[in-house]
């Protein structure tokens, strides 16, 4: 998503905030630095946000004081299309990756029936999920949509939940949920979808497979506990330096280190590799790159989540589809029936999974004799 695309997500919210009434004429707005944090985005980004509504008088300035809310036109509100309902959006990440995709999914469904959409980014931590939350709350949205950070830890924010709960908003959870709360969820069969993408290399001859995995989300977790199953039932050799994890904070150095040790020793170099994710697939394929190996020709690999670089000129990677744009949809057709109370007992209602698919393309192909000892 482009710096254009960020900014107007900034723009449309606090429009919604102001038309909403959730930001009071007069009172004191949010800081360039806490728009940043809420929205993922950059300060240089909020900045040309705060100055197309200050232009346009949704918000004003006073020098050396601070910005505060503007007084939202009569014109504004006859425009308006919306019910005055408004769902809180929490995410991991906002602008890249498969989080767009999940984001539209949501907002064309909501918007169409007359709901707006507040965003916030948590960036998978504990401490942006807590200030998240508390905003969310402040605001009083009327249904929250929230992805979990670190679902794999225990969570110290337990208590924002548990207050969500107390006062009545009904909220899910999409791609993981916390153990603890036993939220409505919704969420792709992560270990089937491990097993499919390990099975795949199996079949196709591959001896020695490494397996690289985020551990400190439930994803990850469950994608290596599928792993494991398809070696094991496929009568693989298990060692230990043929599985690389790593959690949100280790990725760029010790992710990458643990990558160099292995494959540029000839006893654990292996013949295919799967991916935590399809970001992780295309960061083994640079460092592949620098080795001089070549994918499938030396090295298959196979990713998760089938994002738009799967299917680019540069390498055509074979992937399991993540539903995206549907998880988006169904996401909000739930929170909108919990809202407006036209269903019973959604809270005891069974998850939805979604049903992994394999995506063959050309980064996977048969294990050659002459490949069976890359070095």
């Amino acid at each position: 998503m482009g710096r254009h695309s960020k900014k107007l997500i900034v723009v449309d919210a606090v429009k919604d905030w102001v038309m909403d009434g959730r930001v009071k004429p007069g009172e004191r707005f949010y800081s360039e630095y806490e728009l940043a944090k809420l929205f993922d985005v950059s300060r240089h980004t909020v900045r040309l946000a705060m100055r197309e509504l200050v232009h346009e008088g949704w918000l004003y300035r006073e020098q050396g004081v601070g910005t505060f809310c503007g007084e939202p036109f009569a014109s504004k509100k006859g425009d308006s299309k919306t019910n005055g309902k408004n769902i809180g959006v929490m995410m991991t990440y906002l602008s890249d990756y498969i989080f767009p995709s999940i984001i539209r999914g949501m907002e064309t469904y909501l918007t169409d029936r007359g709901y707006s959409l507040t965003l916030v980014c948590t960036e998978n931590d504990h401490a942006k999920e807590r200030l998240c939350l508390r905003n969310l709350l402040d605001l009083n949205m009327d249904g929250l949509i929230l992805e979990p950070t670190k679902s794999s830890q225990f969570n110290p924010n337990m208590d924002c939940y548990l207050e969500l709960e107390e006062r009545n908003i009904p909220y899910l959870m999409i791609n993981q949920f916390y153990s603890q709360l036993s939220p409505f969820h919704l969420k792709i069969d992560d270990v089937k979808g491990g097993y499919m993408a390990t099975d795949h290399l199996i079949q196709l001859g591959h001896e020695q497979i490494l397996g690289i995995f985020k551990s400190d989300d439930l994803q990850g977790v469950h994608r290596m506990q599928g792993f494991l199953q398809a070696m094991r039932n496929g009568k693989r050799p298990i060692s230990p330096e043929h599985v690389i994890t790593f959690t949100t904070e280790q990725l760029n150095d010790d992710f990458t280190e643990k990558l160099l040790n292995t494959l540029t020793n000839k006893n654990t170099m292996p013949t295919a590799i799967v991916c935590y994710n399809d970001f992780i697939a295309m960061s083994v394929h640079k460092v592949l790159k620098k080795l001089q190996l070549s994918v499938p020709e030396d090295v298959s690999l196979i990713g998760f989540d089938d994002v738009k670089p799967a299917g680019s000129t540069k390498i055509l990677l074979t992937t399991i589809a993540h539903p995206k744009s549907r998880m988006g949809v169904d996401a909000a057709k739930w929170i909108i029936a919990a809202v407006e109370g036209k269903e019973l007992n959604l809270s005891n209602e069974p998850p939805i999974i979604y049903e992994p698919e394999l995506v063959i393309r050309s980064s996977t192909d048969v294990v050659k004799k002459n490949r069976s000892a890359v070095s």
